[in-house]
Protein backbone atom coordinates (compact mmCIF):
# COMPACT_ATOMS: atom_id res chain seq x y z
CA UNK A 1 0.00 0.00 0.00
CA UNK A 2 1.87 3.52 -1.21
CA UNK A 3 0.18 6.26 0.76
CA UNK A 4 2.29 9.44 2.23
CA UNK A 5 1.26 12.35 4.39
CA UNK A 6 0.41 14.62 1.83
CA UNK A 7 -2.57 12.40 0.38
CA UNK A 8 -3.37 12.15 4.09
CA UNK A 9 -3.43 15.81 5.08
CA UNK A 10 -5.29 16.29 1.51
CA UNK A 11 -7.81 13.64 3.07
CA UNK A 12 -8.44 15.07 5.87
CA UNK A 13 -8.85 19.03 4.47
CA UNK A 14 -11.69 17.97 2.01
CA UNK A 15 -13.71 15.96 4.88
CA UNK A 16 -13.28 19.04 7.09
CA UNK A 17 -14.71 21.26 4.77
CA UNK A 18 -16.89 18.98 2.48
CA UNK A 19 -15.44 20.68 -0.38
CA UNK A 20 -12.38 20.24 -2.73
CA UNK A 21 -12.43 23.81 -3.93
CA UNK A 22 -12.14 25.65 -0.51
CA UNK A 23 -9.48 22.20 0.73
CA UNK A 24 -7.28 22.98 -2.73
CA UNK A 25 -6.90 26.74 -0.92
CA UNK A 26 -6.45 25.81 2.70
CA UNK A 27 -3.36 23.69 0.93
CA UNK A 28 -2.40 25.86 -1.52
CA UNK A 29 -2.84 23.44 -4.22
CA UNK A 30 -4.09 23.33 -7.51
CA UNK A 31 -7.99 21.67 -7.41
CA UNK A 32 -6.95 19.49 -10.19
CA UNK A 33 -3.44 18.19 -8.39
CA UNK A 34 -5.70 17.66 -4.78
CA UNK A 35 -8.23 15.88 -7.06
CA UNK A 36 -5.28 13.40 -7.84
CA UNK A 37 -3.76 12.76 -4.41
CA UNK A 38 -6.60 11.65 -3.09
CA UNK A 39 -7.63 9.55 -6.31
CA UNK A 40 -4.17 7.98 -5.83
CA UNK A 41 -5.08 7.50 -2.06
CA UNK A 42 -8.41 5.88 -2.75
CA UNK A 43 -6.86 3.56 -5.39
CA UNK A 44 -3.87 2.21 -2.71
CA UNK A 45 -6.59 1.90 0.21
CA UNK A 46 -8.86 0.04 -2.52
CA UNK A 47 -12.09 1.80 -1.54
CA UNK A 48 -13.55 5.24 -2.49
CA UNK A 49 -13.59 8.05 0.51
CA UNK A 50 -16.13 10.51 -0.73
CA UNK A 51 -19.52 10.85 -1.85
CA UNK A 52 -18.95 13.43 -4.12
CA UNK A 53 -21.94 15.77 -5.20
CA UNK A 54 -22.25 19.04 -6.69
CA UNK A 55 -23.38 20.68 -3.39
CA UNK A 56 -20.21 18.91 -1.81
CA UNK A 57 -18.27 16.07 -0.54
CA UNK A 58 -18.86 13.30 2.19
CA UNK A 59 -17.72 10.68 3.93
CA UNK A 60 -18.29 6.83 2.80
CA UNK A 61 -17.76 4.44 5.40
CA UNK A 62 -13.88 3.70 4.78
CA UNK A 63 -13.62 7.53 4.70
CA UNK A 64 -15.18 8.22 8.29
CA UNK A 65 -12.95 4.78 9.59
CA UNK A 66 -9.92 6.73 8.31
CA UNK A 67 -10.66 9.69 9.29
CA UNK A 68 -9.24 9.49 13.12
CA UNK A 69 -6.35 7.54 12.32
CA UNK A 70 -5.44 9.48 9.38
CA UNK A 71 -4.84 12.96 11.99
CA UNK A 72 -3.16 10.74 14.27
CA UNK A 73 -0.68 9.89 11.94
CA UNK A 74 -0.16 13.61 11.00
CA UNK A 75 0.10 14.35 14.30
CA UNK A 76 2.85 11.81 14.99
CA UNK A 77 4.60 12.64 11.72
CA UNK A 78 4.37 16.36 13.14
CA UNK A 79 5.53 15.33 16.87
CA UNK A 80 9.04 13.82 14.97
CA UNK A 81 9.39 16.74 12.82
CA UNK A 82 9.77 18.48 16.13
CA UNK A 83 11.65 16.40 17.57
CA UNK A 84 14.21 16.45 15.32
CA UNK A 85 13.95 20.03 14.50
CA UNK A 86 15.14 20.55 17.99
CA UNK A 87 17.76 18.17 17.22
CA UNK A 88 19.08 19.68 14.30
CA UNK A 89 19.01 23.24 16.22
CA UNK A 90 15.83 24.29 13.76
CA UNK A 91 14.70 26.18 16.66
CA UNK A 92 16.54 29.18 16.41
CA UNK A 93 19.26 30.27 14.09
CA UNK A 94 18.91 32.28 10.61
CA UNK A 95 19.13 31.92 6.85
CA UNK A 96 20.35 34.95 4.74
CA UNK A 97 18.42 34.58 0.82
CA UNK A 98 18.77 36.65 -1.85
CA UNK A 99 16.51 36.25 -5.10
CA UNK A 100 16.20 37.67 -8.60
CA UNK A 101 12.90 40.42 -8.49
CA UNK A 102 11.16 38.22 -10.53
CA UNK A 103 11.44 35.31 -8.27
CA UNK A 104 10.45 37.58 -5.19
CA UNK A 105 6.79 37.84 -6.43
CA UNK A 106 6.38 34.32 -7.19
CA UNK A 107 8.67 31.29 -6.05
CA UNK A 108 10.22 33.18 -3.10
CA UNK A 109 6.96 34.13 -1.47
CA UNK A 110 5.87 30.31 -1.98
CA UNK A 111 9.32 29.22 -0.20
CA UNK A 112 9.39 31.79 2.60
CA UNK A 113 5.66 30.89 3.49
CA UNK A 114 6.36 27.90 3.42
CA UNK A 115 9.69 27.63 5.59
CA UNK A 116 8.61 30.25 8.31
CA UNK A 117 5.07 27.83 8.69
CA UNK A 118 7.67 25.37 9.42
CA UNK A 119 10.22 26.43 11.18
CA UNK A 120 8.51 30.29 12.57
CA UNK A 121 11.85 30.58 15.11
CA UNK A 122 14.23 30.84 11.97
CA UNK A 123 15.35 34.41 11.53
CA UNK A 124 14.89 35.44 7.42
CA UNK A 125 16.73 37.96 5.89
CA UNK A 126 15.70 38.21 2.21
CA UNK A 127 17.68 40.53 -0.58
CA UNK A 128 16.56 41.59 -4.06
CA UNK A 129 18.71 41.83 -6.32
CA UNK A 130 20.06 41.04 -9.95
CA UNK A 131 22.11 37.85 -10.57
CA UNK A 132 25.64 39.14 -10.83
CA UNK A 133 24.47 41.84 -7.29
CA UNK A 134 23.41 38.56 -5.61
CA UNK A 135 26.81 36.24 -6.45
CA UNK A 136 28.87 39.40 -4.81
CA UNK A 137 26.93 39.26 -1.57
CA UNK A 138 26.90 35.33 -1.49
CA UNK A 139 31.14 35.98 -2.14
CA UNK A 140 31.20 38.66 1.02
CA UNK A 141 29.45 36.66 3.44
CA UNK A 142 26.34 38.31 3.49
CA UNK A 143 24.16 35.86 2.04
CA UNK A 144 23.77 32.01 2.72
CA UNK A 145 21.84 31.30 -0.45
CA UNK A 146 21.04 32.99 -3.47
CA UNK A 147 18.27 32.04 -6.67
CA UNK A 148 19.94 33.62 -9.55
CA UNK A 149 19.15 33.18 -13.05
CA UNK A 150 22.40 33.81 -14.71
CA UNK A 151 24.81 31.45 -16.37
CA UNK A 152 27.76 33.07 -15.65
CA UNK A 153 30.62 30.35 -16.42
CA UNK A 154 33.44 32.58 -13.77
CA UNK A 155 30.98 31.18 -10.97
CA UNK A 156 31.67 27.31 -10.74
CA UNK A 157 34.74 28.63 -8.79
CA UNK A 158 33.49 30.26 -6.24
CA UNK A 159 30.44 28.66 -6.06
CA UNK A 160 28.15 25.67 -5.56
CA UNK A 161 25.34 26.41 -8.18
CA UNK A 162 22.44 23.72 -8.25
CA UNK A 163 20.01 24.35 -11.81
CA UNK A 164 15.83 24.34 -10.43
CA UNK A 165 14.19 24.41 -13.50
CA UNK A 166 14.11 25.73 -16.94
CA UNK A 167 11.41 28.26 -16.94
CA UNK A 168 9.66 29.76 -20.33
CA UNK A 169 9.56 32.97 -20.74
CA UNK A 170 5.75 34.39 -22.50
CA UNK A 171 3.69 37.58 -23.77
CA UNK A 172 1.13 38.40 -21.32
CA UNK A 173 -1.82 40.79 -22.05
CA UNK A 174 -4.60 41.93 -20.20
CA UNK A 175 -7.48 39.63 -20.00
CA UNK A 176 -9.98 42.34 -19.89
CA UNK A 177 -8.87 42.98 -23.46
CA UNK A 178 -9.20 41.68 -26.89
CA UNK A 179 -6.56 39.18 -27.29
CA UNK A 180 -3.30 39.99 -29.60
CA UNK A 181 -3.92 36.81 -31.72
CA UNK A 182 -6.24 34.09 -32.31
CA UNK A 183 -3.20 31.56 -31.90
CA UNK A 184 -1.73 29.68 -29.68
CA UNK A 185 1.63 31.11 -30.57
CA UNK A 186 3.20 34.29 -31.91
CA UNK A 187 6.39 34.85 -32.87
CA UNK A 188 9.41 37.22 -31.70
CA UNK A 189 8.57 39.77 -34.79
CA UNK A 190 4.64 39.87 -34.41
CA UNK A 191 5.66 40.47 -30.64
CA UNK A 192 7.80 43.15 -31.38
CA UNK A 193 4.86 45.02 -33.72
CA UNK A 194 2.93 45.32 -30.35
CA UNK A 195 3.57 48.23 -27.41
CA UNK A 196 5.71 47.17 -25.08
CA UNK A 197 6.67 47.78 -21.30
CA UNK A 198 9.35 46.92 -20.45
CA UNK A 199 11.74 46.68 -17.30
CA UNK A 200 14.33 48.36 -15.75
CA UNK A 201 17.56 48.05 -17.29
CA UNK A 202 19.21 46.16 -14.20
CA UNK A 203 16.57 43.03 -14.16
CA UNK A 204 18.51 39.96 -15.97
CA UNK A 205 14.84 39.84 -17.53
CA UNK A 206 15.53 43.20 -19.70
CA UNK A 207 19.07 41.76 -20.46
CA UNK A 208 17.75 38.26 -21.80
CA UNK A 209 15.28 40.05 -23.95
CA UNK A 210 17.05 42.71 -25.59
CA UNK A 211 19.51 40.22 -26.29
CA UNK A 212 16.82 37.84 -28.05
CA UNK A 213 15.39 41.25 -30.04
CA UNK A 214 18.84 42.01 -31.28
CA UNK A 215 19.86 38.86 -32.26
CA UNK A 216 16.70 38.62 -34.52
CA UNK A 217 16.71 41.90 -35.62
CA UNK A 218 14.15 43.32 -34.42
CA UNK A 219 13.13 46.49 -32.70
CA UNK A 220 10.35 46.26 -30.04
CA UNK A 221 7.84 48.74 -29.86
CA UNK A 222 8.61 50.44 -26.34
CA UNK A 223 5.86 52.39 -24.88
CA UNK A 224 6.67 52.56 -21.21
CA UNK A 225 10.26 51.20 -20.32
CA UNK A 226 12.46 50.93 -16.43
CA UNK A 227 9.16 50.03 -14.81
CA UNK A 228 9.53 46.80 -11.92
CA UNK A 229 7.91 43.44 -11.71
CA UNK A 230 4.69 44.28 -10.08
CA UNK A 231 3.82 47.74 -11.62
CA UNK A 232 4.84 46.08 -15.07
CA UNK A 233 2.13 43.43 -14.49
CA UNK A 234 -0.48 45.69 -12.93
CA UNK A 235 0.37 47.96 -16.13
CA UNK A 236 -0.79 45.24 -18.60
CA UNK A 237 -3.94 44.82 -16.38
CA UNK A 238 -4.99 48.06 -17.16
CA UNK A 239 -4.27 47.50 -20.82
CA UNK A 240 -1.17 49.84 -21.47
CA UNK A 241 0.73 47.43 -23.20
CA UNK A 242 2.26 43.28 -23.65
CA UNK A 243 5.38 42.33 -21.70
CA UNK A 244 7.44 39.49 -21.96
CA UNK A 245 7.67 37.83 -18.43
CA UNK A 246 8.13 34.00 -16.92
CA UNK A 247 5.75 31.62 -16.89
CA UNK A 248 5.24 31.54 -12.87
CA UNK A 249 4.14 35.36 -12.39
CA UNK A 250 1.14 34.52 -13.91
CA UNK A 251 0.16 32.13 -10.57
CA UNK A 252 -2.87 34.26 -8.81
CA UNK A 253 -3.16 37.06 -11.56
CA UNK A 254 -6.32 36.08 -12.90
CA UNK A 255 -6.42 40.13 -15.02
CA UNK A 256 -3.43 38.57 -17.63
CA UNK A 257 -3.82 36.67 -20.52
CA UNK A 258 -0.74 34.36 -21.94
CA UNK A 259 0.69 33.38 -25.13
CA UNK A 260 3.66 31.60 -26.15
CA UNK A 261 6.69 32.36 -27.95
CA UNK A 262 7.01 30.05 -31.28
CA UNK A 263 10.16 28.53 -31.51
CA UNK A 264 12.83 29.36 -30.44
CA UNK A 265 11.09 29.87 -27.36
CA UNK A 266 12.37 32.06 -24.87
CA UNK A 267 13.49 30.48 -21.41
CA UNK A 268 15.90 31.11 -18.39
CA UNK A 269 17.80 28.92 -15.74
CA UNK A 270 16.66 29.69 -12.17
CA UNK A 271 19.67 28.30 -10.19
CA UNK A 272 20.35 28.01 -6.34
CA UNK A 273 24.06 29.58 -5.16
CA UNK A 274 25.30 28.93 -2.43
CA UNK A 275 29.31 29.49 -1.49
CA UNK A 276 31.50 26.70 -2.12
CA UNK A 277 34.04 26.98 0.84
CA UNK A 278 31.31 27.25 3.74
CA UNK A 279 29.49 24.36 5.24
CA UNK A 280 25.70 25.35 5.19
CA UNK A 281 24.40 25.65 8.48
CA UNK A 282 21.21 22.85 9.48
CA UNK A 283 19.00 25.59 8.49
CA UNK A 284 20.46 26.89 5.77
CA UNK A 285 20.30 22.86 4.71
CA UNK A 286 16.58 22.55 5.32
CA UNK A 287 15.70 26.24 3.50
CA UNK A 288 17.68 24.46 0.48
CA UNK A 289 15.64 21.26 0.73
CA UNK A 290 12.69 23.55 0.65
CA UNK A 291 13.60 25.34 -2.22
CA UNK A 292 14.15 22.39 -3.97
CA UNK A 293 10.77 20.79 -3.68
CA UNK A 294 9.16 24.10 -4.07
CA UNK A 295 10.37 25.05 -7.49
CA UNK A 296 9.10 21.56 -8.39
CA UNK A 297 6.02 22.11 -7.21
CA UNK A 298 5.77 25.81 -8.35
CA UNK A 299 6.69 24.93 -11.93
CA UNK A 300 4.13 22.23 -11.69
CA UNK A 301 1.47 24.84 -10.50
CA UNK A 302 2.71 27.30 -13.34
CA UNK A 303 1.78 25.42 -15.99
CA UNK A 304 -1.38 24.45 -15.28
CA UNK A 305 -1.72 28.39 -14.65
CA UNK A 306 -0.35 29.23 -17.55
CA UNK A 307 -2.67 26.88 -19.80
CA UNK A 308 -6.03 28.50 -17.99
CA UNK A 309 -4.84 31.67 -18.97
CA UNK A 310 -4.07 30.82 -22.53
CA UNK A 311 -7.86 29.48 -22.50
CA UNK A 312 -9.48 33.09 -21.13
CA UNK A 313 -12.01 34.06 -23.88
Amino acid sequence: MDVNLEQLRSFVEVARFGNFTRAAEELYLAQPSLSRQIAALEQSLGAELFHRARGGSTLTAAGESLLPLARRMLADAESVRRELAELAGLERGRVRLGATPTLCISLVAEVLSMFHAEHPAIELHLSEQGSRRLLDELAGGELDLALITTSDATTAERFLVTPLLVEELVVVSSAAGPPVTDRDTMSLADVAGLPQIVFSSTYDLRSATDAAFRAADLEPDVVLEGAEMDAVLRFVERGLGVAIVPAMVLIDRPGLRSVRIEAPTLTRMISLARPADVAPTAAVEVMRHTITASATAFAARAGETMQLAQGIE
